[in-house]
């Protein structure tokens, strides 16, 4: 709401600009007609000419960056382009000069056409002379398309923009030479305001060309704020669905046919997706005829990451007998929103389905959904006949899927799946079943529990902090110098430490480097090297990197679950620390 605002006042502020001037008396001079005939095709000609140029450059934009990492380059040279043109009134004239001379000669034309076809083209005209003044400041929205994609946040962005410039053009009809003089005496002020945010787009350039965007974007957490929504959902309509998550090894396989597979209703729509990864754009009404499996998931969510084989299992077996599954990615953590993370996760694990990037969670609102996994089944007609939340349940679900196929298609080929779990390495496998595990701990100091260090937090600062001495169970700490954010730690220098005394067969912890730096670590148990009960992320003499923003398996007991201390030492800083969690 607040970037829609100031896309608003953005474009109404644009009159205010000394190169607008010159086009007012055309606007005056049909002051004294008829709205409906004179004013109105004006401001619907102006509108038009920013929705065709905004449209081409959006997409335009937006597929350069699609194209590889140089694009994403050359959309941070627009934008440091935009911002040199807010500081140098002067070269916003020469960048714009064709869209003028253009403006100019259809100002000619509209001249010499009737009332209301002319009013028509008097305000594509004005669209265009407007460019020099407003091109700045659109070009911040259009720019962020092409970072981020054409999608229904920026038209509305446009649509305010737009909504803002029309506003004070009509203002101008209304109001005539009393607004003319205003005009004239606020152009100081104006040219400040384009300054200061001329300074403001380069600096925010260069935070982005150094990383730091994303290094310092981790401390907003867009799914806590989800969840408050939720929580709040959840107390006015107290339907709430516990999750289920039955054990890895749910039992024989029951025959198709014979569940009872309620109407749950029309299934919402997939509509309000940022970006489609492995896909172009699905919709419901396009796959009217299919069964299709919707998967809440993200890529740092150990329970996400088990369901995994199944769900490639199912995408083998049946999509050739009409079954879709489409993961929704609806991020916990600030660094799943970006696009890149997704797209290394997704070939990482091998993921061949459709992924719907939902990082406003509009997918996941509109099913109300509370859970990472979730698992959402529609039939051919579009009904919601079966859901699923949490790992576990795979013979029950295939069953569904095989029925619903039937009430399709008449006939299932191929043998159900009965060899539960599947298997798996690393991460994707099957949990160890003791349901007596540690609890997911985040260590953010807006989530946080059991933190046992002697030192309280002192949230979004750098501070000293000391292990514990004897931790209890569940109890963990930490060790060197740490800034605590509300959803993460950094360490701050090297040689810092995380301790917890945790019981479990897999501990897991989802970490963050610094862009193109890799940190260092060093993992024990009870103070000696793992050795053979090193995670998939870990050596035996317990050395790792944290290359990416990831979930890293770092224990994974051979004797099964067990109470251990662990502890890992980051040898260099920079590093992130989200959440733990065990199975």
């Amino acid at each position: 709401m607040l970037l829609l605002m100031l896309s608003y006042l953005g474009g109404v502020l644009t009159i205010f600009s000394p190169c607008v001037l010159p086009v007012i008396p055309f606007v005056f001079a049909r002051a004294d007609q008829p709205f409906r005939r004179a004013g109105l095709p004006i401001l619907l000609g102006m509108a038009l000419t920013f929705a065709g140029v905004a449209t081409l450059a959006a997409v335009g934009g937006s597929w350069v960056v699609a194209a590889n990492q140089y694009g994403r380059i050359a959309a941070l040279v627009l934008m440091a382009l935009l911002g040199l043109t807010l500081l140098l009134p002067a070269l916003a004239e020469r960048v714009m000069r064709p869209l003028v001379r253009l403006g100019g000669q259809l100002q000619q034309q509209a001249e010499h056409q009737g009332s209301v076809k002319g009013a028509l083209l008097l305000g594509v005209a004005i669209g265009f002379l407007w460019a020099p003044c407003a091109g700045p400041i659109l070009g911040l929205v259009l720019a962020g398309a092409a970072l981020n994609g054409p999608n229904a946040h920026t038209a509305l962005l446009l649509l305010a923009f737009a909504a803002g410039a029309g506003t004070s053009l009509a203002g101008a009809l209304f109001a005539g030479s009393r607004l003319f003089r205003l005009m004239k005496r606020g152009l100081g002020a104006e040219e400040w305001i384009r300054r200061g945010l001329g300074v403001a787009v380069l600096a925010g350039v260069t935070a982005i060309a150094l990383g730091l965007d994303t290094q310092y974007l981790a401390k907003i957490s867009y799914a806590s704020t989800a969840r408050t929504e939720q929580a709040l959902i959840n107390t006015l309509s107290a339907r709430a669905t516990p999750p289920v998550v039955p054990a890895p090894n749910a039992g024989v396989m029951p025959v198709a046919g014979t569940l009872k597979l309620a109407d749950e209703g029309p299934a919402p729509a997939l509509t309000g997706a940022t970006r489609w990864l492995n896909s172009p754009p699905l919709s419901l009404a396009g796959l009217r005829g299919k069964v299709v499996l919707v998967d809440f998931w993200t890529y740092s969510c150990i329970n996400c990451l088990r369901t995994l084989p199944y769900l490639k299992s199912w995408w083998d077996r049946y999509q050739g007998q009409g079954l879709v599954i489409i993961g929704v990615h609806a991020p916990e953590f600030a660094f799943e929103r970006d696009e890149g993370n997704v797209r290394k996760a997704i070939r990482d694990l091998g993921i061949p389905y459709p992924v719907a990037m939902d990082n406003d969670f509009s997918i996941w609102n509109a099913y109300h959904n509370q859970y990472w996994p979730a698992h959402y089944l529609i039939d051919a007609q579009g009904r919601v006949r079966d859901h699923t939340f949490g790992e576990g349940d795979y013979a029950h679900t295939e069953a569904a899927i095989r029925q619903l196929l039937a009430e399709a298609h008449s006939k299932v080929s191929g043998p159900m799946a009965r060899a539960l779990p599947l298997p798996a390495q690393g991460v994707m496998a099957a949990g160890g079943g003791d349901v007596h595990v540690s609890p997911e701990t985040y260590i953010g100091s807006e989530r946080a529990e059991y933190f046992a260090s002697p030192e309280r937090f002192r949230p979004d600062r750098v501070a000293l902090y000391s292990t514990p001495p004897a931790p209890a169970l569940n109890q963990w700490g930490l060790a060197g110098r740490w800034k605590v954010g509300g959803e993460s730690a950094t360490l701050a220098r090297p040689q810092g430490a995380i301790v917890y005394r945790f019981r479990g067969r897999d501990l897991h912890l989802v970490l963050g480097n610094p862009p193109g730096t890799p940190v260092r670590f060093r993992v024990t148990l009870d103070g000696a090297a793992p050795g053979a009960d090193h995670g998939a992320d870990v050596g035996a003499d317990g050395s790792g990197t944290v290359d990416g923003n990831r979930l890293y398996q770092l224990v994974r007991q051979q004797a099964g679950a067990r109470e251990r201390t662990f502890q890992i030492e980051f040898l260099d800083a920079g590093v992130q620390a989200f959440a733990f969690t065990f199975g």
